[in-house]
């Protein structure tokens, strides 16, 4: 499939490409592979492999700096999430210019931006399918989600076998990463007929393949099913949005460095049982829950199953990580400020976020 990328760079009028990229997938060898590919088909191409983890404005504006000394006409985001949201930074500054904060919220870009090829590594973003990046600043560890229909990827080009680098860990994070797009896009207020459907195929294909990742069994149709399971929830966070799970999840990256899959793992059971405390998101639940393979088991609570899979997976817990009741009221008061609460379908106030986190951090089952 990667074989094909250098069609999708001259239909897009691509002179001089500019691969996104960070050291994970560098070492994995796969930026090495796409330029050979490309230098095959006589398709001018360099790389930035300075993208991180949880990318920050200064990080986009580097990549800016390079990508302006170069020239370049194209930009590929090459890995997960954070390469993909760098090379959509980088693209909203190159051609607009400002920093990441002017575009802060959605339709602020007033001037065309350059073709952009999304290529993911990682089954768990859909970056590769939405049009905002998530860009952290600097000072305020604030995540900027900066959006424009002109940030979309012309290309999303999925390749499974790309994803077979990861390690298995990355593979659980972020798999459980896509399968919380799929559970909150299906009941946050926005959702809609389209929404809909793209959060249930995105379940569908993931539950079906999810514990083969988690404990490190995962085919080649496994990561396949993941890879377009992922896409599908990114096409879903782009026409619903993500809720308190994801609210609840940034501040313990903020504020403790827990990895995005990991935080939201953790969080999303507890905010499902908050959740299906209402009546008509109980219901829309339980339709979710007759997708889950039951490998002998009887009817499985939707959960419970995700609590097995972090199990599974080997995650710590909240408490296990020292995160403790001590450190609830500034995680709630951090939940509170983040955009994507507000989603949520059932209205999460300051004392619910202590509750749920509380929950997380004891384990309860039952939120109250």
């Amino acid at each position: 499939m990667l074989e094909k990328l250098p069609d999708f760079i001259k239909e897009n009028g691509g002179s001089k490409t500019l691969i996104v990229t960070d050291e994970g997938v560098l070492q994995a060898g796969h930026a090495a592979r796409t330029l050979s590919i490309l230098e095959k088909a006589n398709c001018e191409a360099l790389v930035f492999g300075g993208a991180e983890e949880n990318p920050t404005n200064n990080c986009v504006s580097k990549c800016r700096d390079f990508a302006l000394e170069a020239g370049v006409d194209l930009l590929i985001g090459l890995g997960g999430g954070s390469s993909m949201d760098t090379a959509k930074g980088c693209n909203f500054l190159l051609t607009n210019g400002g920093e990441m904060k002017d575009y802060h919220g959605y339709g602020k870009a007033t001037h065309p931006m350059l073709p952009f090829i999304a290529v993911p590594t990682t089954s768990g973003t859909g970056s590769e399918c939405q049009s905002y990046a998530l860009i952290s600043d600097d000072e305020t560890h604030v995540k900027m989600a900066c959006g424009d229909v002109k940030a979309l990827a012309q290309v999303a080009l999925l390749d499974p076998e790309l994803t077979a680098s990861q390690p298995e860990l990355v593979a659980s994070l972020t798999g459980l990463d896509a399968l919380a797009h799929a559970l909150e896009t299906a009941v946050c207020l926005p959702r809609n007929p389209i929404s809909n459907i793209h959060s249930l195929e995105a379940f569908r294909l993931l539950a079906s393949s999810i514990h083969s990742v988690t404990n490190g069994t995962a085919s080649l149709e496994d990561r396949s099913n993941m890879l377009l399971g992922a896409a599908f929830a990114g096409l879903a966070i782009e026409n619903s949005m993500l809720g308190a799970a994801h609210a609840c999840a940034n501040p313990l990256t903020a504020f403790f460095d827990v990895t995005h899959g990991h935080a939201v793992s953790l969080m999303l059971p507890h905010v499902i049982r908050f959740n299906r405390l209402d009546p008509e998101i109980d219901e829309i639940y339980r339709s979710y829950e007759s997708f889950i393979p039951l490998g002998g088991l009887g009817k499985l609570d939707l959960a419970d199953w995700l609590d097995t899979l972090k199990d599974t997976a080997g995650l710590k817990s909240l408490s296990e990580m020292g995160i403790g009741a001590a450190d609830v009221k500034r995680l709630a008061g951090g939940a509170l400020h983040q955009w994507t609460g507000r989603f949520n379908p059932c209205p999460v106030g300051l004392s619910d976020f202590e509750a749920i986190y509380s929950n997380a951090i004891s384990d309860v089952v039952r939120c109250v």
